[in-house]
């Protein structure tokens, strides 16, 4: 006791000694209140953001992409590479919420110098001359643009990425031949322990599966085959994102369904007696949602 008495004496003391100090300019006080950092938004926040419109949000109900980002384990300081980006649906939550966490993106979109064709090779260039305009803006962050392909280099700087994610592009690098290279490409991408996560149009076991894929639907044993020959570790399957009212043996593919509600083949031709409205109603496809891991 006695020594806390000498102690708050000692203070008092040196109180009365010291000067009083002058107190700070408002201005300085202001300054010192703007630099503070603000806090990272939520997840829930980022899918409910003004950033993404009022179609892609009525697709949540369809692609649930709280649920389906949770699963797979991503935080907002992530480094995540999101390969084909498309036109952005996922990039639109991915980005504004990885840039309030001090994550980072990388969105590896379509490789233009890959294609041949010149006035194909125009309009994607093209795409994704659009695509950098709109994610220049700062309230995305700053996205890093690379590319893939059956001929791109990395994905982004080897063995960096927490996560890399793909959407429903499967079937579109059967169709090109390369599926493999997404895998391995993945792979030196990750750090050790990092997550590859894939959601695909799911083909039931019971159909055969087409090696080019050409109706849109994968098998799900295939994607897992492709997986952990790569070197990836499976880790868990999620139901997320199934549809059991999808058969996923429709005239035009998946491309039947919602969104596009195909009503022509890709010749242009029609089916008799097609009834769009029976498409509607079963809604977006049925989709396997698979968490692999590169092994620590």
């Amino acid at each position: 006791m006695k020594t806390l008495l000498l102690v708050a004496v000692s203070a008092l003391a040196l109180a009365a000694c010291t000067p009083a100090k002058t107190p700070a300019p408002a201005s300085v006080e202001a300054a010192t209140v703007a630099v503070e950092t603000a806090p990272a938004m939520t997840l829930a926040e980022a899918v409910a953001s003004d950033l993404r419109s009022d179609e892609e949000k009525a697709r949540d109900v369809w692609r649930n992409p709280v649920k389906t980002l949770e699963f797979f384990g991503v935080e907002s300081d992530d480094k995540v590479v999101e390969v084909w980006p498309g036109g952005g649906w996922y990039t639109n939550i991915l980005a504004p919420w990885l840039a309030s966490g001090g994550g980072t993106l990388v969105a590896a979109g379509f490789d233009a110098a890959s294609i041949e064709d010149a006035e194909r090779r125009a309009r994607t260039e093209q795409r994704l001359a659009e695509f950098k305009a709109t994610y220049a803006d700062p309230k995305f962050g700053t996205i890093e643009h690379t590319a893939f392909s059956a001929t791109s280099g990395p994905l982004t700087a080897d063995g960096t990425a927490d996560v890399v994610l793909t959407f429903r592009n499967i079937h579109n690098w059967m169709g090109g031949g390369y599926t493999e290279k997404f895998f391995a490409d993945a792979y030196t991408a990750l750090k050790p322990g990092g997550v590859l996560g894939v959601v695909e149009h799911r083909l039931p076991s019971t159909q055969a599966q087409d090696p080019k894929a050409t109706s849109g639907y994968v098998h799900e044993d295939y994607v897992k085959a492709l997986a952990t020959a790569a070197g990836f570790e499976f880790v868990e399957a999620s139901e997320i994102n199934a549809n059991t009212a999808d058969t996923a043996d429709h005239p035009f593919g998946v491309w039947t369904l919602p969104p596009n509600l195909a009503t022509t083949d890709r010749d242009g031709k029609p089916v008799e007696g097609f009834d769009p409205e029976k498409y509607k109603a079963i809604g977006e496809s049925d989709r396997m949602t698979l968490k692999f891991r590169k092994p620590e």
